[in-house]
């Protein structure tokens, strides 16, 4: 049998190329449950996959994609059968193992999740890595004693996959949502998802010569890191916390101690790759509970596999907004 992926190609040590590439079966890689996928994304870890020298790829040709969703097609691992709806996000799939920009994939069975019923593979993927992300963003935030009550939350990078996401799942629990976005243009589309005001990024993005401001957030959800970070930490209420989800703006902290030891908040890193699976099903939960399907639409731009070398160099130069969902069947 075969199917279509797009398989980036090693040419010399300075150039590789990406094409949609019809493969049979025995190509996959090696795993104990194979999934007809239905739908991926395009995040900035796959970007980066499709460019030379990356540091994520090991071995080519190579099929990108940290997440997909879709159906069991065959198991040997009784967690799954033929037929069940499952997602994958994480464990260096798309990186270090073949991914989800296919119409097939082949996996270990502890990298899965089976799909919440309220979840569609389309929605799961137009939350993806992403979401998941933000939303274990969320739960951490909470766990260290977030709450509506407790003032306005920041989410940076608003208009980016985590912090859609994140502005949407906030939104919708009560919270008072501050959006950071460098693009003005993308104003009407955060307040849609539930941002009760926007703050533009050159008031929060350079760093103060003051260790301390005045005290504004109750927590962040941070997607950009460097110094937009540092300056939050320094803005956070007594016992705040700011969640570390990405480095889009550098992964240098030019901050001090004294936050820490004088208002005592929190530097929450949140990993969304190695996860264990009781968080993961977690996760998922959250999302099917939590996050807002109906504002899902507002964030999704279709794709297909021919699409994505394209948008590939778009999300690595901070061009896309809100989620990109790829069918792979179209």
């Amino acid at each position: 049998m075969t199917f279509d992926a797009l398989l980036v190609e090693k040419i010399n040590d300075d150039e590789v190329s990406a094409s949609v590439q019809t493969l049979t079966d025995d190509r996959l890689p090696d795993g104990n449950v194979t999934v007809a996928i239905e739908y991926t994304t395009v995040n900035y870890k796959d970007g980066l996959c499709m460019r030379p020298k990356n540091g994520l790829v090991r071995t080519y040709p190579h099929v990108p994609g940290i997440d997909f969703a879709g159906t069991v097609e065959s198991s040997d691992d009784p967690r799954y059968k033929p037929g069940d709806k499952v997602v994958l996000t994480g464990w260096r799939v798309g990186e270090t193992h073949w991914g989800g920009l296919a119409q097939k994939a082949r996996v270990n069975a502890d990298w899965l999740v089976r799909l919440p019923d309220a979840l569609s593979t389309e929605l799961a993927m137009a939350v993806g890595t992403a979401g998941v992300a933000a939303i274990h963003a969320v739960i951490a935030l909470e766990d260290h004693g977030l709450n509506p009550g407790k003032g306005e939350v920041l989410v940076t990078g608003a208009a980016g996959g985590v912090g859609s996401i994140a502005t949407a799942v906030l939104g919708n629990l009560g919270y008072d949502v501050a959006a950071v976005t460098g693009r003005p243009e993308t104003s009407d589309y955060l307040k849609s998802l539930g941002a009760s005001r926007i703050v533009a990024r050159e008031e929060i993005d350079t760093v103060s010569k003051r260790p301390l401001e005045s005290e504004t957030w109750a927590g962040c959800v941070d997607a950009v890191g460097g110094e937009m970070l540092a300056r939050v930490i320094g803005q956070l209420k007594y016992g705040g916390s700011v969640a570390a989800v990405g480095l889009a703006g550098g992964s240098s902290l030019p901050t001090t101690v004294i936050p820490f030891l004088l208002r005592g908040v929190n530097l929450l890193g949140i990993d969304s790759v190695m996860q264990p699976y009781e968080n993961r099903v977690r996760a998922w939960d959250r999302i099917a509970t939590d996050l807002p399907l109906e504002k899902l639409g507002a964030m999704i731009h279709r794709a297909t596999l021919a699409d994505v070398p394209e948008l590939a160099s778009d999300i690595l130069e901070g061009k896309i907004k809100g989620r990109i969902v790829v069918d792979v069947n179209a």
